[in-house]
């Protein structure tokens, strides 16, 4: 996109400021800002805060308190949808305002969407202006669960693990409490908050008997009372998602006595005997039955499943057996590692990632970017393995 005007660049940024306002609040949705202004001057912003609730663009409409923007210019983060959901298509409330200038920082990619809205606004004789570059790159990494999942079905997949200097992530004999520091642990229940799902393989479950909840120590957690310890529980809490071939998950496991709030969906395969199937489900628990020749295709088959579920984003927490199967099968998007200054060594001990893996070296997979920061003891390696 040519620029048109020396403030339009500042403004287009600003929306993606007001769209991570709505970041943990509108699942499935996508987040969005927008800002309505005239020669520079800003006369409404807003951001979609909720789900079910107004979107970007009409609250920056509603945000300019009745003045008279039909010369105005609305600058959003994501192109406008043009379907009736939850709530009416912006391009009406759009049209109805007279606006005659949208300028658009990213594309929606979803069916409903997909240029639809900004070929209605250009019909009805809107100028239309989409940003590209960098800061096109920027919005679309905003939304990289809504942008895969509306691509290919699936949920957006971020790997979690913690790891010592020599890359081990649990000793010779299976313990691994604690590698990560406290404020490392505290760090990852954020990411959990703000998931549609974390997932365990069934050694994980039977070895540490997880809750796989979001929760906080102390008085000044946010979210409702909960949990053991003096913790508290997020509002928002994410669907425990167990992969157990077998139904070996025990009916008197943490993860089952809670189901089914929060939510609980064990992934099976048609190796599972039906009765204990049969316990899982009138337990509470939701079973998947996932189809495919080796572990690698039942993966793809239960990413297909959650996702057509309405799952857009999952938190895959381990262990090592369960991970190399997700990087098998090409379904990890994000990895994040936090390495703690220790070193186990042992032959026997535990490596992040099993599975087949690559041949050589050429053939691994390169992350796009690397980024790095301390968090207390430890350091935490985040890489964008793909962009959607």
């Amino acid at each position: 996109m040519a620029l048109r005007t020396d403030t339009d660049l500042p403004l287009l940024e600003r929306t993606l400021e007001l769209a991570r306002h709505g970041s943990g609040r509108v699942h499935p949705n996508p987040v969005v800002g927008a800002v309505l202004a005239r020669d520079g001057e800003v006369l409404g912003e807003g951001w979609h805060g909720q789900l079910g609730g107004h979107h970007a663009e009409v609250e920056a409409i509603a945000a300019a308190r009745g003045a008279d923007v039909r010369d105005a210019t609305l600058y959003v983060s994501l192109e406008p949808c043009c379907h009736h959901g939850r709530t009416p298509p912006c391009t009406e409330a759009i049209l109805a305002a007279g606006i005659k200038r949208v300028v658009v920082a990213s594309d929606d990619p979803s069916e409903k969407a997909s240029g639809r809205g900004l070929g209605i606004l250009r019909d009805e004789g809107v100028q239309i202006d989409v940003a590209d570059g960098e800061l096109a790159r920027s919005a679309r990494l905003l939304n990289q669960p809504f942008r895969k999942h509306a691509r290919t079905g699936r949920p957006w997949v971020l790997f979690k693990s913690a790891m010592t200097l020599d890359g081990k992530v649990a000793s010779r004999s299976g313990d691994s409490k604690w590698i990560s520091d406290e404020s490392s642990r505290e760090r990852a229940h954020h990411w959990r908050a703000g998931m549609d799902a974390v997932v365990v393989g069934v050694g994980t479950a039977l070895v540490d008997d997880p809750q796989l909840t979001a929760r906080l120590p102390g008085e000044g957690s946010v979210g409702e009372a909960g949990g053991g310890g003096g913790a508290k529980l997020f509002r928002r809490q994410p669907r425990r998602v167990v992969f157990d071939s077998l139904a070996r998950l025990p009916l008197d496991s943490q993860l089952v006595t809670a189901a089914p709030e929060p939510p609980l969906t064990v992934v099976v395969s048609r190796a599972a005997p039906r009765q204990a199937v049969a316990a899982l489900e009138m337990a509470g628990a939701d079973v998947v039955v996932a189809s495919g020749e080796n572990e690698p295709a039942r993966v793809r088959c239960a990413l297909d499943h959650l996702g057509a579920g309405g799952l857009t984003s999952l938190l895959l927490e381990g262990g090592p057996h369960l991970a190399g199967a997700f990087l098998d099968v090409g379904e990890i998007d994000e990895v994040r590692i936090f390495l703690a200054p220790l070193l186990l060594g042992g032959r026997g001990a535990r490596v992040p990632l099993e599975g087949e893996g690559f041949e050589r070296v050429s053939e691994a997979l390169r992350a796009l970017t690397l980024e790095c920061e301390t968090v207390a003891g430890d350091l935490l390696i985040s890489a964008r393995l793909r962009e959607w």
